[in-house]
């Protein structure tokens, strides 16, 4: 059965590793929905935050095929535990000034933050779960959605360290 799955690479920051990363989920035919690349909590190490649909024998096989590339370190299937996920947009949205009072009803709602207003237009900031985004975006399509920027999905396993 097909679903989504969230994986957190550990990799050594070196350049090219996100090239042959993304390289591999093509060349296997494997789609990438969301990654996400910065610094860990370790010098020198970088922690890929990747989101991929397929099932769990395909989960299997990218998470050996990583392992073959010499800069990864580790390997988590996230999403098989309990874990949080979060993502941000900006969402810049037409904004005539008599629209205003429903957009910042829908911002509010949202637990979401207006970080700029332009003449006719209005930037809004909205963080959480990718199903979060979605629905907000949904509710300000009929406004004029002008120009849409999303992160991609950063994760971590909730409670003990590990």
């Amino acid at each position: 059965m097909n679903r989504k799955h969230t994986i957190s690479v550990l990799v050594n920051n070196q350049p090219g590793v996100l090239q042959r990363v993304s390289g591999l989920f093509g060349r296997r035919g494997f789609n990438i929905e969301s990654i996400t690349v910065g610094e860990s909590e370790e010098k020198g190490l970088s922690r890929m935050v990747i989101v991929t649909t397929g099932d769990d024998n395909t989960l299997e096989q990218i998470s050996k095929q990583l392992y073959k590339l010499i800069d990864v370190i580790k390997v988590v299937d996230l999403s098989s535990n309990p874990m949080v996920a979060r993502e941000l947009a900006l969402i810049k949205v037409s904004a005539e000034p008599s629209a205003r009072p429903e957009i910042l009803g829908v911002v509010e709602t949202f637990r979401a933050a207006v970080v700029d207003i332009g003449p006719s237009s209005l930037i809004v900031q909205v963080v959480g779960d990718s199903d979060k985004i979605d629905a907000m975006t949904e509710l300000l399509k009929p406004y004029g959605i002008k120009e849409l920027s999303r992160t991609g999905v950063t994760a971590m396993i909730r409670g003990a360290v590990k």
